[in-house]
């Protein structure tokens, strides 16, 4: 049979069947990153433009919420009082005959917790900074919509974070490598992501102390050693020239966690934090602690989690799972959601898949954010992010079900976070935009649950070259989740990808063609009541119903744009 959608309230589609490419015309913000239910959205618009004729619509996935026309370049909107949704608003022109044009949209999350649909980004730079500047910096996090920002290398020590005392802090102090840091920036930086409803997370070791430790307080009996008659201890070696290498300390020792709990606790009354982003280092071997008795680092890290939890329960927690590192103790203690720093020993997009595998494995009802480095192998010299290297893999987590944390000052392209060597196009500043605002418009299809399916999807004239997961060389992949009454599948162009890698380590993923009218057969066991598609990168991500038959199994249908991803959703 065939089916095409109509565009009125309550039903998926737009009055275009099949988009164009189109220049987005209007830039349009919301006053926050998230919303808890029963609270108002309020937007705007970047420049003055004539509100003759404009209207905003309003939608969950493919069905119409509301609709209303604008008569300001401010406006609120109060969407429907429920926890967990993901919603796009469009704002449109309709001339006197009823044609529409579509001039922006915008997603809005409405969520009490940020840990069911985490957006991470960080900061890594804290003197020097202009409040004009941070408002930029911020209000660029807040149109990706990021929920939570890690604040990377903002310490004194590692051991001793906070500088100064409770009642006499620091105004100024050196981070590790000897730069410069400004306590009115990290307060003013706090300041303004609570005001645009994100959380503020203070990065650190779970397990580091600096060359000065014992001088304050650290005890020698609490530090890690590489060989059993503790004649060397645990050290993470870093440059001459900073501050320190940082030596590593039983993370499972009590008096190590009161310690830092205590110190943590001076961090917390001096700061406006909302919780502790905790970091280990990955593998160390075989280590010992100093009665020479071997340490099980995992162990230690749930031991570790704990002791944080129970010294303020009221903070958040989330530690990094270094290439899987202890990943299952860490669940067991329980963070606000798995953070995992993917290296090279995780190259491929397929392995990012297993890890979520095995995080769901773990706990499937918690969320993923993955620590990923883009052109990593370039970023020791000045240059640009290759923008196809960038949308591809982020096309992969997000379809995959996780997000990736990029996104600060500058997009992410090493370990060390203040690393700002690669710059980010105007394209692929745009570009990110679609893609995050698809991340939260589509989250209940993308994050919240579903069982993975295996789909056959073909091309029925042999332009394209289909495969379920995992990857192969040449092919369109495809990955299927059934939602409810609803088989989302995802197409995920690696037909040109030169490696099935996320790192694009050196930049050299090439763009990919962009496919028009591409005729697929799906197999289906069930009647299909509607199909209808959306992508990040047509039409301003907006749903549009799709025609389609279906006859012994199969639905044709055509396929009007494919260029990184295309979601196509079945319904029954």
């Amino acid at each position: 049979m065939w089916f095409c959608g109509a565009a009125v309230l309550g039903t998926a589609c737009t009055r275009h069947p099949a988009p164009k490419e189109e220049t987005e015309i209007l830039q349009l913000q919301t006053d926050k990153a998230c919303y808890h239910p029963g609270d108002s959205v309020t937007f705007g618009i970047d420049k003055s433009v004539s509100l003759s004729g404009l209207h905003v619509r309003y939608r969950h996935l493919n069905e119409v919420v509301d609709e209303d026309s604008l008569h300001a370049d401010s406006w609120t909107w109060m969407p429907p009082a429920v926890d967990y949704k993901g919603y796009l608003a469009e704002v449109f022109r309709r001339d006197t005959k009823g044609k529409e044009e579509t001039l922006g949209t915008i997603a809005v999350d409405v969520s009490s917790d940020w840990s069911k649909f985490p957006r991470y980004g960080f900061l890594s730079h804290y003197a020097g900074v202009s409040q004009e500047h941070m408002e930029q910096i911020i209000g660029r996090l807040n149109r990706l919509h990021i929920n939570g920002v890690q604040y990377q290398d903002w310490h004194w020590k590692h051991h001793r974070p906070a500088a100064g005392t409770s009642s006499c802090p620091a105004e100024t102090w050196t981070d590790i490598a000897l730069r410069p840091v400004e306590k009115r920036v990290v307060d003013a930086y706090i300041a303004e992501t609570h005001r645009r409803g994100m959380l503020s997370i203070f990065y650190n070791l779970c397990f580091g102390a600096l060359k000065d430790a014992e001088t304050d307080g650290v005890s020698p009996d609490w530090f890690l050693y590489k060989d059993k008659a503790c004649t060397e201890r645990d050290a993470h070696r870093l440059p001459s020239q900073w501050k320190s290498d940082i030596y590593l300390l039983d993370p499972g020792n009590a008096g190590w966690q009161r310690y830092l709990a205590q110190e943590n606790e001076k961090v917390y009354s001096l700061f406006a934090f909302d919780g502790f982003q905790i970091d280990q280092l990955g593998s160390r071997g075989i280590v010992y602690n100093a009665q020479g008795q071997e340490v099980d680092l995992p162990q230690a890290y749930e031991s570790f989690i704990r002791a944080m939890r129970t010294a303020r329960p009221d903070k958040r927690l989330v530690m990094n799972a270094v290439s899987g590192f202890g990943q299952d103790a860490i669940a067991r203690a329980g963070t606000d959601f798995f953070y995992n720093e993917v290296w090279a020993d995780q190259p491929q997009f397929a392995d990012l898949a297993e890890i979520l595998k095995e995080n769901a494995a773990l706990d499937s009802t918690r969320a993923t954010v993955f620590a990923a480095y883009m052109n990593y192998n370039v970023a020791d010299s000045t240059g640009i992010f290759n923008t196809p290297g960038v949308l591809l893999t982020d096309a992969v987590m997000f379809a995959l079900g996780a997000s990736h944390l990029e996104a600060g000052e500058h997009l992410l392209c090493k370990e060390y976070f203040p690393n700002n060597n690669l710059r980010t196009t105007a394209e692929l500043d745009k570009a990110l935009i679609a893609y995050y605002d698809f991340l939260v418009a589509y989250e209940n299809l993308l994050r919240d649950g579903g069982q993975w399916q295996e789909i056959k999807v073909d091309c029925t004239d042999g332009s394209l070259k289909f495969a379920s997961w995992p990857p192969r060389a040449g092919c369109v992949s495809v990955l299927c989740r059934q939602i409810g009454n609803k088989q989302v599948l995802h197409l995920l162009n690696t037909s040109q990808a030169d490696k099935l890698e996320w790192r694009d380590a050196s930049g050299t993923m090439p763009e990919p063609d962009l496919h028009t009218d591409v005729p697929i057969s799906i197999e289906v066991a069930r009647p299909i009541e509607r199909v209808w598609m959306a992508s990040p990168d047509f039409h301003f991500g907006i749903p549009y119903s799709l025609e389609f038959r279906q006859k012994k199994g199969q639905v044709t249908l055509t396929l009007p744009n494919l260029k990184y991803w295309d979601i196509v959703v079945l319904e029954y």
